[in-house]
């Protein structure tokens, strides 16, 4: 039997929004299968003079885009922006023809050039036409870049002189970035015009970058057009047959030693705290496909003096359902077969309601158990203060602590997504995923369909979730561990030291993987990165 969970989270499409009905869930979380041509046309009406200045490299072009359904959008102008009382109307005009994947599947064909860089002069031009439309008709164009500044404000100027740079450079993630600044900064023309030069460079299946670029392109133009839950509701693509998403999942797990080892910290807390425990309680905050517990239960049979009685309560989602295809009873049959194989007498009970939905009730706590709760991947998905006055997150902290565990183990991943606004979001998915997806390299070659079906189906989502969505409808809020700490502190909690063994296991593991991955100890906490970028942090509280 093997032993596999999924993305950064038991479940890497566990999106399952807390409060949400399962009716949205199975219309919502779609996956982005299907990459679609799209022609959109961009243009300025001016008002005073009744001409139409217009960027010619967007208008009258197609390029290809991925997996968001058309629609129509029109947007008033913001009157920062322009000088005169004049729209623009934005236009996602859906064609009929579908793109499929392959190792040369891009959002512009392989032999397009950008619509823009042809030529020197040529690029010159549209700069000339970008000022004309960003600065209003009443301005005269100037072939003095420098008189150019003195009009315009800095902001301008220094995302002009970015585009200057960025462009003819090819430069993918200096172009995401500026594409960012401009929708932060409500600049509807510029943005239009980033992401005509993207399509031209992104690719499912090239480098990290162009990888990563095309789902966080993807999120840009989720961001741009809508918003809430018609984003979601924009994905046309179809949910995979489940056993190919567990397949997906299986795959990222065995590729990606964070989420393996994140769990391995966490069950050698558990193992550390309950040594001398006959009866064992463990409840689950996302059990997903129970794989967590299989090496648990092993290392419990061979315990000096026999194992203890376990029970695990399981805490279900609606996607680690249909991954699995079917309810926490499959769960509870798998674990209970390995636990009779190894002699463990075992108990499995079930509770397929949303982590941030639980209450006391629904943990079946019995007198005379030692009991231990895990958070792996789980709590950031969990409203806090920011979402609702409810605040779950901080809530079933302090339940929990009420509960009087021996041992508290908590998994995340490390960077902040929660309350930033989206520039400052963006750039923190950037790097994350930048790192991610680097990793990812190293195993699988880029044209192997393997790799684009894990990377769209357990990581795009949350790309695009993070970027795209605001309010409740933005289930990815991850903090950083120092965050974290203070939440626990909080409720009520203290430190409890990870074990020493197996935090030596896990770096003599990590030596059969690319000698990039790295395992560092810090103030009581394992974290495990790319280089020199955290990615997974473990720690444990009593």
């Amino acid at each position: 039997m093997q032993d596999f969970e999924p993305s950064g989270i038991k479940s890497s499409r566990s999106n399952a929004l807390c409060r949400q009905p399962v009716r949205y869930l199975e219309s919502s979380y779609s996956l982005p299968l299907t990459f679609q041509p799209l022609d959109h046309h961009s243009s300025y009406n001016n008002n005073a003079n009744n001409n139409k200045y217009s960027i010619s490299s967007i208008q009258n072009s197609q390029y290809r885009y991925c997996t968001l359904e058309s629609s129509s959008l029109s947007v008033k102008k913001d009157p920062t922006m322009f000088n005169s009382p004049s729209e623009v109307s934005l236009s996602y005009q859906e064609s009929q023809s579908h793109l499929r994947h392959s190792p040369e599947t891009n959002y512009g064909s392989p032999s397009s050039v950008s619509c823009i860089t042809e030529d020197a002069n040529n690029f010159r031009n549209k700069l000339k036409e970008l000022e004309t439309v960003m600065l209003g008709p009443d301005i005269e164009p100037y072939d003095d870049y420098t008189v150019l500044g003195s009009m315009a404000s800095a902001e301008i100027l220094d995302s002009l002189r970015q585009m200057m740079e960025a462009i003819p450079k090819k430069d993918l993630k200096q172009l995401l970035i500026a594409c960012a600044k401009a929708i932060s900064n409500n600049d509807l023309l510029m943005a239009q015009w980033l992401m005509s030069e993207l399509r031209q460079l992104v690719s499912v299946s090239g480098e990290p970058m162009q990888r990563l670029g095309a789902y966080m392109l993807e999120g840009l133009v989720a961001k741009l057009s809508s918003s809430g839950s018609s984003i979601y509701k924009s994905f046309i693509c179809k949910e995979p047959a489940s056993f190919e998403l567990l397949s997906y999942m299986h795959i990222l797990f065995e590729i990606c030693p964070f989420f393996k080892f994140g769990y391995m910290s966490a069950n050698g807390a558990i193992a550390e705290a309950m040594k001398d425990e006959d009866r064992i309680h463990i409840i689950d905050f996302q059990i997903g496909q129970g794989s967590q517990w299989i090496s648990l239960i092993r290392a419990f049979a061979s315990r000096p003096g026999g194992p203890p009685h376990i029970r695990i309560t399981g805490i279900d989602d609606f996607t680690s359902a249909y991954a699995r295809g079917g309810g926490l009873n499959i769960v509870g049959r798998r674990l209970s077969k390995l636990a009779k194989t190894f002699k463990v007498p075992f108990e499995f009970h079930g509770a397929a309601i949303a982590g941030c939905e639980v209450n006391l009730e629904n943990l079946g706590i019995r007198p005379n158990e030692a009991l231990a709760v895990n958070f792996a991947f789980v709590l950031h998905r969990m409203p806090d203060e920011s979402v609702n006055t409810e605040n779950h997150r901080d809530r079933i902290l302090r339940m929990v602590k009420g509960l009087n565990p021996m041992v508290v183990t908590l998994v995340e991943q490390e960077f902040n997504t929660n309350t930033a606004a989206f520039y400052p979001r963006f750039l923190e998915a950037l790097d994350y995923y930048t790192a991610l997806f680097e990793s990812i390299d190293v195993t699988l070659p880029r044209e192997h369909k393997a790799r684009i079906n894990v990377e769209q189906h357990c990581l795009a989502r949350e790309v695009v979730n993070i970027m795209a969505c605001e309010g409740t409808e933005r289930v990815e809020r991850h903090e950083l561990l120092g965050k974290w700490r203070s939440r626990f502190n909080m409720a009520g909690f203290s430190p409890y030291p990870l074990s020493s063994l197996v935090n030596a296991t896990i770096k003599t593991l990590l030596e059969n993987y690319c000698n990039k991955y790295r395992l560092e100890e810090r103030d009581g906490a394992l974290y495990l990165g790319w280089m020199d970028r955290d990615l997974i942090a473990s720690c444990a509280w009593k």
